[in-house]
């Protein structure tokens, strides 16, 4: 009821239309005046006035649409309204008054059905736009903000290194303007002072606020501890308060324990991401139960969705090609209407089917239908996580006949990862891989290295799987005493990164070295590492693994059966001290020889525990796990030719091309030389064929040269704004590549619809026409089946919003 009041409201001639039908219908053949009056001195006609009514209304109809068909051609828009003028003045002028009323009918609701079918075909596009925050929570505690540092954009102090993700552990502020500097041995203390702090500011804000009650006052707005604030006015710094269910303002990050954010509208990602502190909070997610505290990096103007409103809004202003033929077209159809109405008045000798003829002849589904299509493909798009910057794009994307593909980030995982832990064979280990892992990514998730992140994730499922042991009743299992068994969150001090060599640290009292050979196998003498009391309790344990199968771990194949039980406990320390200089002694060539090689995708970190080399952890480039179907349904979809492009050697990308399934590969290129091999296929299509439309698909800086080379340049991103993305004419914003085919069957089928709509409007009315020419027809009836041909149309134009998938 509400969309059908909105309606009347922007086509007001509509209700008025309808209205006019009842003084048309009782006022039929009243006509106070008498006899036969002369019609503009022309036609002895005598109108009742009922029929007056219907007069007026088409004079006010006519004028409007003239006034419309001259603004139109002012904005370069060639008009064909003058059909609906030209067929609803022949109805007045052979006195077909229903008629008439009917086509000024037809010319209201047809506006009212490109009202709704236009909000119908953006109402993805216009739930972006309406998500857009407006205002923004700037917090007023004392020592919070840009006031709190030393210019715009100040951040406490820290005293750890940067994690994986970018991001330092930042200090969170206690009411009162007092702060915790964040180390890892005190960072749970500060976290639970700063959330006491803020229960006591609520309690007293309560207690506050019901004291204000009974005394009827209320309470000032700088008691809730923030201000509300325009989107537009948040600084650099400040620090932001999102409450529960609102969308966050303005690019940032996380300064509160942990989050529950909803990226839908900015992916298309449909479940809920959780992220802790120090990770990056993008504008237009909108929070989960909990309220978060944020410090904005970004003002409101370069924010990620503010960036997403104006590719939509591109994408909204422009219009494609093909609509614009459909444009063009109207006219010579406009021609041909006219032709078939004329020579039926002249074959009948009857002006009336001139009218009859007109009232038939509906350009809708050039003028309407074919916008429609593009707008609702547009929005199928957005809604899964896919934006282009003109509609030009969506056309051209349905034709697209050879792919590009970089490499690393596109068809495989953005990092390395941890494909296998390999135990150094013949030296005295307590630990197993689990072990390794998890503290080997414990440590490497306060580094920059581009192997860190691959690292910590793979610590991080290490932990989990040794938590579930640990919860599943083992609490007597061989692993009790292990590092890290059992605790849920390890202690971790003293996090020291060498740039280039590797990163240190202490897990539970263990000194922790991951890096190159030489660093983690340097001598770390003078340190002394945990010690257990508990002797007698631990059994023998071979390197590499534990014994029992309760542990629920593998065998590893280059595990050896030497341990510390095998030789006296006098001389056992001993023994291992001298393991462990041999080892600081041998030539890192033997070292790794030991190991066994590496394939040639193989990368490996070593990992070092209480000054003993223990492992090494091999990494590779993996495919993302849905690549090679990616490709299988481009295949299916008609495009053949599918192309690696990398700068990676040839022996590594032919490894990842074998398992995706791509066969053309060109390695160990230059920026400038996967230009040169897009330009080459597109100078290859042959003469006389029609253009081959290329894409290239990639993720980084180094593909920004190409992306922009190609007919059409797919960037693919988590979300965030890189070169990559502002180089390219399509943004995948969920770092999903099963976008590129859906993106691609999406604009297939909104083309398809569209041409679809078209000819079936088209079809329709031609054959009305040549019905009413031959007086099978009425004028009448003609008039209502012109409209029911105009929402035929549209309403097939927007099936482009059904989800086939």
């Amino acid at each position: 009821m509400r969309k059908a009041f909105e309606i009347a409201k922007n086509v007001p001639l509509l209700p008025i239309t309808i209205l006019a039908a009842i003084p048309l219908l009782l006022l039929w053949d009243y006509r106070p005046w008498g006899g036969s009056v002369p019609f503009l001195g022309i036609l002895p006609v005598n109108p009742s006035l009922g029929q007056w009514v219907v007069i007026a209304l088409v004079a006010y109809t006519v004028v409007t649409t003239v006034i419309g068909m001259v603004d139109d051609l002012r904005h370069g828009i060639v008009g064909v309204d003058v059909l609906a003028v030209i067929a609803i003045l022949s109805t007045v002028a052979v006195q077909e008054y229903w008629a008439s009323w009917a086509v000024v009918l037809m010319i209201s609701s047809g506006e009212a059905i490109e009202e709704y079918a236009q909000s119908k075909a953006e109402s993805n596009l216009t739930a972006l736009m309406a998500a857009a925050p407006v205002t923004a929570h700037v917090s007023t505690l004392p020592g919070v903000g840009v006031s709190a540092g030393a210019g715009t954009g100040a951040k406490p102090a820290r005293n750890i290194g940067t994690r994986h993700d970018g991001f330092r552990p930042v200090a969170p502020v206690v009411p009162g303007g007092e702060t915790c500097a964040i180390t890892d041995r005190d960072a749970q203390a500060c976290e639970t002072a700063v959330a006491d702090a803020l229960k006591t500011d609520a309690r007293r804000r309560g207690g506050e606020r019901a004291e204000s009650k009974s005394t009827g006052s209320e309470t000032p707005a700088r008691d809730a501890h923030f201000r509300t604030v325009p989107v537009d006015e948040v600084a650099l710094g400040d620090v932001v308060i999102v409450l529960p269910g609102e969308t966050v303002p303005v690019d940032g990050e996380l300064l509160s324990g942990s989050a529950t954010l909803d990226l839908s509208n900015i992916n298309g990602e449909p479940v809920p991401r959780e992220i802790f502190a120090g990770a990056r909070v993008m504008s237009g997610a909108v929070n989960g139960s909990t309220t978060l505290t944020m410090r904005a990096t970004q003002v409101a103007g370069d924010s990620q969705y503010q960036r997403i409103m104006s590719l939509v809004a591109s994408a909204q202003e422009s219009r494609p090609a093909v609509v614009k033929t459909a444009d063009r077209l109207a006219v010579p159809f406009t021609v041909l209407a006219l032709v078939i109405a004329g020579v039926a008045w002249a074959m009948a000798g009857d002006p009336t089917r001139f009218a009859q003829v007109l009232v038939l002849a509906t350009p809708c589904p050039l003028l309407i239908a074919a916008p429609v299509a593009y707008v609702a493909g547009t929005g199928r798009l957005a809604k899964a996580g896919v934006l282009i910057k003109t509609q030009d794009v969506l056309e051209t994307l349905g034709r697209v006949g050879h792919v590009f593909f970089d490499k690393t980030g596109t068809l495989t995982v953005k990092q390395p990862q941890v494909v296998r832990v390999e135990m150094l064979p013949g030296v005295d280990t307590r630990l197993n891989q689990d072990h390794v892992l998890m503290m080997a990514g414990v440590v490497e998730n306060y580094s920059v290295h581009i192997l860190a992140k691959g690292i910590a994730k793979a610590g991080l499922e290490a932990l989990a799987r040794l938590d579930q042991r640990f919860a599943d009743g083992q609490r007597s299992c061989p692993e009790r005493d292990f590092p890290g068994h059992g605790r849920e969150h390890p202690v971790v001090n003293n996090i020291v990164e060498d740039a280039g060599k590797g990163v240190s640290g202490e897990v539970n009292g263990h000194r922790v070295r991951v890096g190159r050979l030489a660093f983690a196998n340097e001598s770390q003498d003078g340190f002394q590492p945990v010690t257990h009391d508990d002797q007698s309790a631990r059994p023998n344990v071979a390197v590499g693994s534990i014994s029992g199968d309760a542990a629920g771990v593998d065998m590893s194949a280059n595990s050896t059966a030497v341990t510390s039980a095998d030789m006296p406990s006098d001389v056992s320390a001993e023994a291992g001290r001298v393991a462990r200089s041999e080892l600081h002694e041998m030539p890192s060539a033997s070292i790794r020889a030991r190991f066994g090689a590496l394939a040639p995708d193989e990368m490996a970190t070593y990992v070092s525990v209480d000054g003993q080399l223990v492992a090494r952890i091999v990494l590779r480039d993996v495919p993302r796990a849905n690549a090679s179907r990616a490709l299988a349904q481009l295949r299916e979809l008609g495009v053949g030719a599918l192309t690696m492009l990398t700068g990676d050697k040839a022996a590594s990308a032919r490894i990842i091309a074998d398992e995706v399934g791509i066969d053309d590969v060109q390695a160990e290129l230059f920026p400038e030389d996967k230009v040169n091999a897009v330009r080459k296929a597109t100078a290859m299509t042959e003469p006389g064929s029609r253009h081959t439309v290329t894409m290239m698909v990639g993720d980084g800086v180094n593909d920004a040269p190409v992306l922009a080379a190609a007919d059409i340049g797919m960037a693919i991103t988590d979300g965030t704004s890189t070169a990559a993305s502002e180089s390219a004419q399509v943004v995948i914003m969920n770092d999903d590549i099963a976008s590129v085919p859906r993106a691609i069957a999406i604009a297939r089928r909104t083309r398809r619809v569209m041409l679809q709509a078209v000819l079936l409007g088209l079809g329709l009315a031609l054959v009305g026409m040549i019905a009413a020419a031959f007086n099978l027809i009425p004028v009448v009836l003609g008039a209502f089946l012109q409209e029911a041909i105009d929402v035929v149309s549209i309403l097939w134009a927007l099936t482009v919003l059904i989800d086939r998938d």
